[in-house]
């Protein structure tokens, strides 16, 4: 069908290496700056990933050892190599590295999912080719999380009797590529007693919708991620809002950029509302205000 059609953005990957040698990449949005391997200063009950923190201008930096968080060899100078600071979901931190490559631009079709088979312990999102080489593109919420996994936060928001009807009255579809991010999302309904729906790519999120057409169960909330392979967040709520039977759809964009960032570009592909991952209480008050919106466009 035409709605499956992948939607091309433009986007910009660091490319990286650690000690294999092999090219790894992150999205560039989400760094910051590059700089050489500080003087750390090693914290005696820190994670065993975490190598030390630095300071930067003053200010704190959590520095973890990549190779270590993704289970590769150590990289051959452990002083050496370089930090790509990055500052995602709210939080920044430097990733250690054995050397930056260089900078590549490409379009969003041109990431592919994982291959088949790579299993829960992978730390890849995606992968491409640069100049006939493979690239693994970093799930670089997963490595953080596996480091220092949010708080638990047993009451997401306080909502209204009201509000908690129109919530589990409400077709829900969370929509994300990395799996980490998609169970935080996931438990954030749970703990409001919402089930919902989850597809980890644009392309299946189609596919949901479509199943889903016409019967009581049918999708009338999204909840993207931006940064996803093959089909992103933008182009996949262009695709819906092109599409006469998805038109309708609130689409809530979750992205571990600062939204403010992407506010712009999130109105002009016809998102209803753009939040930063990754908060709770900000997510219920998202989810409350799309449920308020969904009730009063059928009435």
């Amino acid at each position: 069908m035409a709605t499956q059609k992948a939607r091309a953005d433009s986007l910009s990957l660091l490319l990286f290496t650690l000690r294999s040698g092999k090219l790894m990449a992150i999205n560039l949005l989400k760094v910051s700056e590059i700089i050489p391997c500080p003087p750390l200063t090693k914290l005696p009950e820190a994670h065993p990933h975490v190598k030390g923190v630095a300071t930067l201008r003053g200010n704190s930096l959590s520095v973890i050892d990549l190779s270590r968080a993704i289970g590769e060899m150590p990289l051959a100078d452990p002083d050496g190599g370089c930090l790509i600071v990055t500052e995602i979901s709210r939080s920044r931190q430097g990733l250690h590295v054995q050397a930056v490559s260089r900078i590549v631009h490409c379009l969003s079709t041109d990431i592919k999912p994982p291959p088949y088979g790579s299993g829960n312990r992978s730390f890849i999102t995606g992968v491409t080719r640069v100049d006939n080489t493979l690239v693994q593109v970093l799930d670089i919420e997963k490595v953080i999380h596996g480091i220092a996994p949010p708080p638990h936060e047993p009451h997401p928001g306080e909502v209204s009797e009201e509000d908690a009807s129109l919530l589990a009255a409400a077709n829900i579809l969370v929509v994300d590529d990395s799996q980490v991010a998609l169970q935080q999302s996931v438990h954030t309904l749970r703990n409001l007693g919402i089930d919902c729906h989850t597809a980890r790519s644009a392309k299946d999120a189609i596919n949901v919708l479509l199943e889903l057409q016409g019967t009581d169960r049918e999708i009338n909330i999204i909840v993207s991620d931006i940064e996803m392979s093959e089909m992103d967040g933008f182009a996949f709520t262009r695709t819906l809002r092109e599409t006469p039977d998805f038109q309708h759809l609130y689409i809530l964009l979750h992205t571990s950029l600062d939204s403010a960032m992407s506010g712009d570009k999130a109105k002009a592909a016809g998102a209803n509302a753009i939040l930063t991952k990754f908060s709770s209480p900000e997510l219920t008050n998202c989810l409350v205000t799309a449920a308020r919106a969904v009730v009063f466009e059928e009435r």
